[in-house]
């Protein structure tokens, strides 16, 4: 048929693999790609010409799609974004920590409109909180002989490759921890495609009584859980906001009760804070009261955040070697630390001792972007980030750990010049390594030997940084050294 040719509408026919349905509103035609053979895409296939004049709308339950004005109603009962039952697992706000009666205002300026004075002083009480601190982490750089091949794949683009060292390194240092073994079960935090729980299953072969869980609070293309039929591994994902997942009302964990290790790969901002509250306070406290005397139960109405933490570092105290632990290991890669939050963030008590609160915290989280928005693109190089962050988003892909930061009123070029690029880097550095170090003491707290260390080189990913805990009654002399 010829590009030439003209349809009733007084337009050229669609282009070769293109939906044949005349969007009259936009005067053209449909531009998805059809099937082989078909004439219509899936959203527009049977379409009549009776029913090119029904007016289409958006769902409202997800405005992503349209439907048939006048099958709303049909349509709602049925649409994959309506409201579902809530499962058991489901608990509102179990994660989430105490609302703090000194929350962060509404209406606090941005950095940018800061005055020099009041940004030095926020600099200066950085640099004294973190006196002591050791800024220099180490280099924990490893891989894994399961994913040689996939390493060495000469199709691989450059996304590609960086990824997959990312992961290969994760999983060395999971070995290393002596966690990849038979009779466990991996629970993955944030995990996108399920990518690192695939790798984990291929380096764990035959192995015995292995489970997989992987969390994600959004529907996922592409994922590759589903290639996995192994009758050795299960793999189970749940879509949940971490928030409100209570790990021991899962009918696999409280059946089989097998040890977990909690997983994550670019673990955002707050769902870091999110999946340690989850796996040590509010899955570990639970299973001990199930198997011990029971500890003083989180109300959360009359108790405060620093009485809780006693009580679970009381319970962890009694434990024994002999005893079985509910979690035996943790190795979860750090983002986005911009991105927490001071309700959900598990380091307040340390916080709170060094003199600092949730304003403080504020800002200090808004500054750790300056270290991953050091390095600029050029406009073309911009441009090129948008487009490929736009296809990655059209292919499902969920992962978001570098390269192209947008400036915001809060990067280093919109701010006072008093600071030069390489120490507004540093600051932004500080920033991450005092939140972390948050984390470090909320797990010491709880009864585990927490570290954390570089785990790839930085021209890979700027996030670069690896959190990783073992339960104190697990470690063996090599581990410990």
């Amino acid at each position: 048929m010829e590009a030439s040719a003209l349809t009733p509408h007084g337009t050229a026919f669609p282009e070769e693999g293109r939906c044949g349905y005349f969007v009259e509103k936009k005067k053209r035609f449909c531009r998805m790609v059809v099937a082989a053979g078909k004439r219509f895409c899936g959203e527009h296939a049977g379409a009549s010409e009776e029913e090119n004049a029904r007016k289409r709308i958006l769902c409202p339950l997800d405005p992503k799609h349209t439907v048939y004005e006048d099958q709303l109603a049909k349509h709602l009962k049925k649409c994959n974004s309506r409201e579902k039952p809530k499962p058991d697992f489901f608990i509102q706000d179990i994660n989430a920590g105490l609302k703090d009666e000194t929350e962060i205002p509404d209406q606090l300026v941005p950095i940018s409109s800061l005055s020099e004075e009041q940004l030095e002083n926020l600099i200066k009480k950085l640099r004294k909180a973190s006196e002591g601190l050791n800024c220099t982490l180490k280099d924990q750089i490893m891989s894994h002989p399961a994913l040689h091949d996939a390493l060495n794949d000469p199709k691989n683009g450059d996304s590609a490759a960086k990824h997959l060292k990312q992961q290969a390194s994760i999983l060395g240092n999971i070995e290393n921890l002596k966690l990849l073994g038979p009779r466990r079960c991996f629970v993955e935090f944030g995990a996108g495609k399920g990518k690192l729980s695939h790798w984990v299953d291929i380096a764990l072969k035959d192995a015995e009584k292995v489970h997989f869980i992987l969390v994600e609070k959004v529907t996922t293309r592409f994922k590759v859980d589903g290639k996995h039929r192994k009758k050795n591994s299960v793999f189970e994902r749940l879509q949940i906001d971490i928030q409100h997942l209570c790990l021991n009302k899962i009918p696999l964990l409280s059946k089989e009760k097998l040890p977990v290790v909690g997983i994550g790969k670019h673990l955002c901002g707050v769902a870091t804070d999110l999946a340690l509250r989850c796996l040590v306070e509010t899955y570990a406290a639970s299973c001990e009261e199930r198997n011990e005397e029971p500890l003083a139960k989180r109300i959360k109405n009359d108790k405060t955040e620093k009485e809780i933490n006693t009580l679970a570092k009381e319970g962890n105290e009694k434990n024994t070697p002999e005893k079985w632990t509910p979690v035996a290991g943790i190795a979860i890669a750090l983002c986005c630390h911009h991105r927490c939050d001071w309700r959900h963030y598990v380091g307040k008590e340390y916080f709170r001792a060094l003199g600092l609160g949730a304003v403080d915290f504020h800002y200090f989280q808004r500054m750790s972007s300056w270290a991953t928005c050091g390095m600029r693109k050029t406009s073309l190089e911009a441009s090129n980030i948008s487009t490929k962050r736009r296809d990655k988003q059209n292919d499902g892909s969920e992962e978001h750990d570098d390269g192209g930061y947008t400036i915001t009123d809060d990067s280093p070029e919109s701010l006072p010049g008093f600071l030069t690029v390489e120490e507004k880097k540093k600051i932004g550095h500080l920033c991450k390594l005092l939140i972390d170090q948050g984390r470090i003491k909320y797990l010491q707290q709880k009864g585990f030997s927490p570290a954390l260390q570089y785990y790839i080189d930085p021209l890979v990913s700027l996030e670069n940084v690896l959190l990783t805990a073992l339960p104190n009654h697990s470690l063996s002399p090599e581990t410990s050294a």
